[in-house]
């Protein structure tokens, strides 16, 4: 209870001061209520400051726990209390300090070196408990990262801080571990992003995220308008930890909806370059389906196509007729293949895998290859032995050929058009679908009235020739005036086909032509955008197979060599890339991006000091900035270089010496202002 007179009395006459050291000490009541004297008192009379058992809860992380001013703490650890020491949960006591954000206890534990790194029973470090109040986190936070620990260690859960504070919706505490490290393309055990919690959480702080890339690209070496003017892109923003996976950042973006950021010139440039690099992995892949398709069409051609000449005539033998054989064992070789690079590819990564529809075509490829090649085909055998195989056949060879097309359209500029027909196909099949109902009655109606009529008497295929009507193929004189098939019900007839032609043909065919019309005025406003998204999930798929751990049995010094072919920024020596943008023989990166780099820092230079020196004007104490070094040394080496610019290099020095006038003078300023608050204060 903190009665110190009474505890000396009751140590003086021999009372234990361990006793209860099993559970509870009287050192732990003393801490527990913050009677500092007592504690002082007891470990003075030789009370033991750690309890012999282990994984149970010493006085010194009851005082981390409770204690505000850190004082009993110090008394523990002075009196050789352990600072890692482990309760029942593993913590130590640096984590209920930062779970009780006491600052002053924290800062101490650190400087007698307690482990910043160590992990609770759920696999959690003090940073993570750091992150439970706004008020003091970022405190508490900063001590724990300037102490080194690891900002980007995932629990248990696979919740790095970084998840904790954007799911605690705390902004600041967000920049704070962004700016020391922390990557917000780490997932958690349920494949949930760092930057899904803070765009639904914290959306504040992606603004704040992107303005580093722009101080990712700055000024290196003499001024803007210089002639060797070189400017710094620093790519190390887009990769926050350097590894195998160099687009992820920029996946997560498309990711959580903002796909815009794709378009900054520091991606846009990554990109440029990472697609350069790659690409030639890509068009190994281009090279492989084109000879596979190229020699199942020569196959198709030779056993399935009627007018081959060797099926014409027994005497004229087609030219793939006399290859068919190694043509076929080729081809199932060649299947064979990419049947093994799906199956890798579904053991990869199998939820990916099933969201693409072009897998799934893919398959089914794989399968009907194998159902219609046969490697030594029997040209004898009648026809309608292979009936089924000719059903086969002209479905695969139809989406080979489409395969192809789409393998193509990943190139950045063929893409566009590719994705035009895709989108305006889905949103077709989305009309077609919203609209069956019209389509069934009209194929029943026409059923019921055209009875008679050849194309209506079949009702499995009178839905086909709604549709192929729709088209305007609508055969009004063959139904109404053929002498062979008379109308059983003439008005009704009429009347229903003329509420066809208006309702299907006239009405739903113009909808359908102006939403396909609208769908591709929009791909095309955005077609840049499109383009970088397209590209960088390429990149991104391909990178991850090159980097697949299922890939271990091949030779170590191969995967390296395709690894080093594939990584853009190989180690600390190429993070950056280095432009000359007036330069004319700059041709590294496309001229519209050198432009678009040279105007961001043109701009973003010109903003800050028109800032500043509204401020100085305004303010009553005046914060220093540095004079323009850059323009001196670029001054100096400019007179070296060229000694017929001697007008403008006067210029520029005197203008130099004007600054200098405005910065003492604000240094003058200043010095009167704190010389005056001194003498305030001695008064």
């Amino acid at each position: 209870m903190g009665h110190l007179s009474c505890l000396k009395v009751l140590i003086k006459h021999g009372a234990d001061v361990n006793v209860g050291l099993n559970s509870k000490s009287p050192l732990h009541y003393a801490v527990q209520n913050l009677a500092v004297d007592c504690v002082k008192e007891l470990l003075d009379n030789n009370a033991m400051p750690n309890t012999p058992q282990i994984f149970s809860e010493t006085p010194l992380h009851i005082a981390a726990g409770l204690d505000g001013d850190a004082e009993c703490a110090k008394l523990l650890l002075e009196a050789g209390a352990i600072v890692d020491s482990r309760n029942n949960k593993c913590q130590t006591p640096l984590h209920l300090a930062a779970l009780s954000q006491c600052s002053e206890t924290l800062e101490l534990l650190l400087s007698k070196r307690a482990d910043p790194d160590a992990t609770d029973i759920d696999g959690r470090t003090p940073l993570h408990s750091s992150i439970v109040k706004v008020t003091r986190s970022c405190e508490c936070v900063r001590l724990l990262l300037n102490a080194g620990a690891n900002v980007n260690k995932p629990d248990a859960f696979g919740y790095t801080p970084l998840h904790l504070a954007a799911l605690n919706e705390f902004s600041h505490c967000v920049m704070l571990l962004i700016n020391h490290g922390g990557d917000v393309t780490v997932r958690t055990n349920g494949g949930i992003s760092v930057l899904t919690f803070i765009t639904r959480k914290t959306p504040d702080v992606i603004p704040k995220y992107i303005e580093k890339f722009d101080q990712a690209i700055k000024l290196n070496d003499h001024e803007l308008g210089d002639v060797d003017c070189e400017l710094k892109l620093d790519f190390r923003i887009l990769v926050p930890t350097m590894g195998n996976k160099e687009t992820e950042l920029l996946l997560n973006f498309i990711e959580v909806g903002h796909k815009e950021v794709l378009k900054h010139p520091l991606c846009e440039t990554f990109l440029f370059l990472k697609w350069r690099r790659i690409r030639k992995f890509f068009l190994f892949s281009l090279f492989y389906h084109a000879i596979f398709v190229f020699l199942f069409t020569i196959y198709v051609i030779g056993v399935y196509l009627k007018d081959c000449p060797s099926s014409r005539s027994r005497n004229s033998v087609c030219w793939v007729s006399a290859h068919i054989v190694n043509i076929g064992y080729f081809l199932i070789c060649l299947n064979i293949l990419l049947l093994g690079k799906e199956l890798f590819q579904i053991a990869h990564s199998l939820i990916v895998y099933l969201k693409q529809w072009e897998n799934w075509v893919q398959w089914m490829i794989i399968i009907s290859v194998f159902c219609c090649v046969q490697p030594v085909p029997n040209m004898d055998v009648k026809e309608d032995v292979y009936e089924w195989q000719h059903h086969v056949a002209a479905i695969s060879i139809f989406l080979s050929w489409v395969e192809l097309m789409m393998i193509v359209g990943r190139f950045p500029i063929f893409g566009l058009y590719i994705q035009m027909f895709t989108t305006v196909s889905v949103n077709f099949g989305k009309f077609m679908l919203a609209y069956v109902c019209l389509f069934v009655a009209f194929a029943l109606s026409f059923g019921v009235i055209f009875a008679n009529y050849p194309a209506f008497k079949n009702l499995k295929w009178v839905l086909l020739k709604v549709v192929i009507m729709m088209s305007g193929e609508l055969e009004y004189e063959d139904v109404f005036f053929d002498d062979q098939y008379k109308i059983k019900y003439p008005y009704t007839a009429h009347l229903m086909y003329f509420c066809f032609v208006l309702l299907m043909t006239v009405i739903l065919t113009n909808l359908m032509v102006g939403l396909a019309v609208s769908d591709i005025q929009e791909l095309q406003m955005c077609a840049g955008l499109d383009r970088l998204v397209r590209q960088a999930e390429l990149v991104a798929h391909l990178e991850s197979m090159l980097f697949s751990r299922l890939l271990s049995f091949i030779p170590g010094k191969l995967m390296q060599f395709f690894h080093k072919q594939a990584l853009l920024l190989k180690s600390q020596f190429h993070w950056a890339l280095y432009i000359k943008p007036n330069d004319p023989r700059e041709e590294r990166i496309p001229k519209d991006l050198i432009r678009r780099i040279y105007q961001l820092v043109v701009e973003r230079k010109g903003r800050p000091r028109s800032k500043k020196i509204k401020k100085y004007k305004n303010s009553q104490f005046f914060d220093t900035i540095s004079p323009a070094i850059s323009r001196i040394g670029s001054c100096n080496s400019a007179v070296t270089i060229n000694a017929n610019k001697n007008n403008a290099l006067k210029a520029q020095i005197d203008e130099i010496n004007l600054e200098f006038l405005e910065y003492s003078k604000f240094f003058r300023l200043k010095m009167e202002n704190l010389t005056n608050q001194i003498l305030s204060n001695q008064i």
